[in-house]
């Protein structure tokens, strides 16, 4: 299977850069995998896919504000980009700079309110020990990272907007997209009405906005990034799926969550890191239904959803979408799709 069987066009102007004025605002392309049928709505509506006793499966990772900008002791400018939080002062991070800092060297981040030294390489990243906690220092200092096809500066607003509703865990340095339609109003009417939720843990990483750089999809190295799915969450799943209800994945990470911890068969709780690859083919073990936005042409998530609906079926409703005119990738709109059996 080719990663250009992957792809549309997409016009520029369909790219979201900012999100809609009201988190569930946006709208809701819905595609039945076994049909291959289309339905236009609007986010609010997804009450009406919800019934009593159904499992929606979340995310709650929390974006940090991720980016810092500063120099090298040098005098030579740097971004940061981190990766992950190793410890309370030590991070994995992408550095852009015209030439790489030396392990040993000390760099001066916000204004040189933030002074740290790379200590070391990991790969392509960079290992950096901060003199001062980190997660204190980037709530302060940080830029909120935007994804590379958001081409603008990040602002006050993307603070509350790039960060869900229910986000509480600190760790991704990019959004569970699906999970931004959500408002406290529309969650709080899901259960008046008896839909249950459950949160997984999943910290994106920035190797979700990375492209796949060989031909044949089966020769793709995947990203890792951690995972935590609990025994309440295992619990709750095979409770859903005993009687009949269904189990709601918001978003392709709290697809990956729930399939990395069902990869025996039966869901089991797990903790840890995942680089599991879901492309068409793949038996989906725990998910009846997902919650996604929109994605990047070529991309793993894009073959994700396909494996989920059905290859033709997605590329046909993402065509359909560029149609009419729908938002795309992070702060777009949003699609309700159920799994093609079979």
């Amino acid at each position: 299977m080719r990663v250009s069987d992957f792809d549309f066009d997409l016009p520029d102007e369909q790219i979201a850069r900012f999100p809609a004025e009201e988190r569930t605002g946006s709208r809701l392309l819905c595609l039945d995998g076994d049909s291959g049928k289309i339905a236009h709505r609007q986010f609010a509506d997804i009450e009406s896919f919800l019934n009593p006793g159904d499992l929606l499966v979340m995310n709650n990772t929390r974006v940090i504000p991720a980016r810092l900008f500063g120099r090298k002791e040098t005098g030579g400018k740097l971004e940061v980009l981190i990766e992950r939080v190793l410890e309370e002062k030590k991070v994995l991070a992408h550095v852009r700079s015209s030439k790489s800092p030396k392990p040993g060297s000390r760099i001066y981040l916000a204004d040189d309110n933030i002074t740290a030294e790379v200590s070391g390489r990991q790969g392509t990243m960079f290992l950096i020990d901060f003199d001062e906690p980190v997660l204190p220092q980037l709530q302060t200092f940080g830029h909120m990272p935007l994804p590379p096809y958001i081409d603008r500066e990040d602002g006050s607003a993307d603070r509350l907007r790039y960060q869900t509703v229910f986000a509480e865990k600190d760790g991704a340095v990019a959004a569970p997209t699906a999970g931004l339609h959500f408002d406290e109003a529309l969650l709080e009417r899901l259960e008046q009405k008896g839909v249950n939720k459950a949160f997984v843990t999943l910290h994106v990483g920035s190797g979700t906005f990375q492209p796949v750089r060989v031909d044949d999809i089966a020769d793709h190295e995947m990203h890792s990034e951690y995972i935590e799915v609990s025994e309440e969450v295992c619990q709750a799943v095979r409770e859903t799926r005993a009687r009949g209800n269904k189990v709601v994945a918001v978003g392709t990470t709290s697809v990956r969550s729930l399939e990395s911890a069902s990869a025996s068969g039966d869901i089991q709780p797990f903790t840890g890191d995942t680089d599991i690859f879901i492309y068409p083919g793949y038996p989906f073990r725990s998910v009846d239904a997902m919650i996604t936005n929109f994605h990047l042409p070529q991309s793993t998530l894009l073959m994700l959803v396909s494996a989920f609906s059905g290859q033709e079926a997605i590329l046909n409703a993402y065509n359909e979408a560029v149609k009419e005119g729908y938002r795309f990738f992070s702060y777009g709109d949003a699609m309700w799709l159920t799994r093609k059996e079979g």
